[in-house]
């Protein structure tokens, strides 16, 4: 069994993500059908990038939707989740119920953070499973598991009320501008990811919490924890998952050169099948601050 390498791009590729409020046409369709789908409140990067290659987004989706809509994948990403929570309290976050409620915040103020934290907890790995697939269909080949699918029936959302609200670097002010900087430093990439840009609601939350993971990230054992998170997510995607959508290597490499070089597309879905495992991983150690004690 072939298993893709966690390979960050040299150099980083460039990314043409629409932001949501910008789509109209097919890409808007795209954004409601693929939100709808994966029970999710946003479109992640990961999907507005892939999405600015409309032959290649076109046929992944259609091949994706059913799968995203089975029984098997909702469990596949719980059970991907667990793992990654499990394994990243090796790493000690530090307790911040105690400092936040120092400063003024409420227990409901603490709770919609945990219930915004629990929107990504769930959502991403949903996103890290379809970034594997289409990397493992662009450079590896084809997946291993058949059409048979059962469909997930209800809802395996969370259910939350806070509201789903983004600080762009334009709404944001210098401090939370200073902390983007060094996120974006310190995890070599171009962009802040939507989860930092949610949690910069609550900025002096988001300043502790920043503070507090950025020491960790880069130490080996972040790097075992992130690396172990691709390995899942990349086994799934080679035989652990069916392929109810009839989903091709072949298929959707033919679309990816009808629009732009394959190795341009291939570089993108690396980026992304790269940074979502340490995402994930920090996403779980947020959540870890504000654990409940006692």
């Amino acid at each position: 069994m072939n298993i893709l390498e966690r390979r960050r791009p040299d150099p980083l590729p460039t990314i043409h993500p629409l932001p949501e409020y910008l789509a109209t046409g097919q890409r808007a369709e795209w954004y409601a059908d693929t939100k709808a789908v994966l029970q999710v409140p946003w479109m992640g990067v990961v999907t507005m990038a892939y999405a600015h290659y409309p032959t290649f987004f076109g046929e992944l989706w259609r091949g994706l939707k059913p799968l995203c809509q089975s029984r098997p994948f909702v469990e596949a990403s719980t059970g991907l989740r667990q793992y990654v929570e499990s394994r990243t309290m090796e790493l000690n976050p530090k307790p911040l119920i105690e400092p936040l409620t120092a400063v003024g915040y409420a227990p409901r103020e603490i709770d919609a953070i945990r219930q915004m934290n629990t929107v990504f907890s769930h959502g991403n790995q949903l996103y890290v499973l379809i970034a594997s697939i289409a990397s493992h269909l662009l450079e590896i080949g084809e997946m291993a598991g058949n059409s048979d699918a059962a469909p997930f029936e209800g809802r395996h959302a969370p259910d939350i009320t806070v509201p789903f609200m983004l600080i762009e670097y334009h709404h944001a002010d210098g401090p939370t501008r200073g902390i983007y900087a060094d996120i974006k430093a310190t995890l070599q990439l171009p962009f802040v990811n939507t989860d930092y840009r949610a949690f910069a609601r609550w900025p002096s939350y988001f300043a502790l919490a920043w503070n507090d993971l950025r020491d960790h990230v880069g130490t080996a054992l972040h790097e075992a924890i992130a690396r172990a998170c691709h390995e899942r997510a990349a086994t799934l995607a080679a035989e652990g998952l069916p392929n109810p959508g009839g989903l091709s290597s072949s298929a959707l490499r033919e679309a990816a050169e009808a629009d732009a070089g394959l190795d341009e597309i291939i570089q993108v879905c690396r980026l992304f099948q790269w940074l979502l495992p340490g995402l994930i991983t920090n996403v779980a150690y947020f959540r870890h601050q504000l654990a409940a004690v006692g």
